[in-house]
């Protein structure tokens, strides 16, 4: 490139777009220190106590509680710089599905509700994702759904988490599109979401060198929608689900996935869909390779 453009070489990367880059002799630290203390001062949440998790256990959140904000500016600005802000925090990704559904109509309550997760960043903001180098190439999914957990529409929550494992690649906290008319139901939408975006990491894995030889695991710990996706006969129980969905007996077909089963308590989706204490919070934040710069480095990973 330097044949054909002036370039200038600023040595190792160290800051871009407002990911900050550690490296370290057991790894990489992605981290976003610096603009987790720029939102803190755009809240006005300097001096302010920090809190264990991004939000209270057991409190859901309505769409027309409370009075309406008269300037609704501040609340999409934090909302906004808060989901930047999931690309190196998976551990907020909840909280900020959460708030984001109140853009258009944002109340005093809702915004309290960002101001506590700001407040739980406080605590943690030299938090990030740490790649170990010795991390495998093997992909390993799990999916997980929180049914009916939404309080105005009922549509339930997906999760899922990618990693080579440990090291978390891909992520997603979203409401799904339509009401399902069980728990087992919502699973199985989570499961064939979480499936197509397996597909496509397979794919990209390949294109970089790294192809997956074997089925990837897909992790879920509802036994009823995995035994809907092994087992093709259960038609009577399924035909109310769509069709787009059954994509995942196809994925399975094709040894692209195996869908081993997962105990709830090692559920690492589980961050992803719901509210969860504190100390099942911290050990998800643990399993999810998400350390706390720089001295979580010295006893090892």
């Amino acid at each position: 490139l330097k044949a054909s453009f002036h370039m200038k070489d600023l040595g190792p990367l160290r800051y871009f777009l407002v990911l900050e880059v550690s490296m370290h002799s057991k790894g990489l630290f992605l981290h976003q220190h610096k603009y987790v203390e720029d939102l803190i001062s755009l809240a006005g949440l300097r001096s302010t106590t920090p809190v264990d998790t991004p939000l209270e256990i057991n409190v859901k959140y309505h769409r027309d509680e409370g009075d309406l904000l008269t300037d609704a500016l501040l609340y999409r600005q934090l909302v906004g710089s808060l989901n930047y802000l999931t690309i190196t925090r998976p551990d907020i990704s909840f909280a900020v599905q959460q708030v984001s559904q109140f853009m258009h109509t944002p109340r005093h309550h809702h915004l309290a509700v960002v101001r506590r997760i700001i407040r739980y960043l406080k605590g943690t903001s030299m938090r990030g994702l740490f790649f170990p180098n010795d991390s495998p190439t093997t992909l390993v999914g799990y999916s997980d759904a929180d049914w009916a957990g939404c309080a105005d529409t009922r549509r339930s929550v997906t999760g899922y988490c990618m990693s080579l494992r440990p090291a978390l690649i891909s992520w997603k906290s979203k409401k799904q599109s339509h009401v399902s008319n069980s728990s087992t139901e919502s699973e199985y939408r989570a499961m064939s979401i979480a499936c197509s975006e397996i597909i496509w990491l397979r794919g990209l894995l390949a294109e970089l060198g790294f192809p997956q030889t074997d089925a990837t695991p897909l992790y879920a710990d509802n036994t009823s929608a995995i035994q809907i996706a092994t087992n093709s006969v259960f038609h009577e129980c399924t035909k109310h689900i769509e069709v787009d969905c059954h994509s995942i007996r196809e994925a399975l077909d094709n040894h692209v996935i195996s869908l081993p089963h997962v105990t709830s308590q090692l559920q690492l989706a589980d961050i992803f869909t719901k509210v969860v204490p504190r100390p099942r919070h911290q050990f998800l934040v643990h399993k999810l390779m998400l350390l706390d710069q720089p001295h979580q480095f010295e006893g090892g990973c």
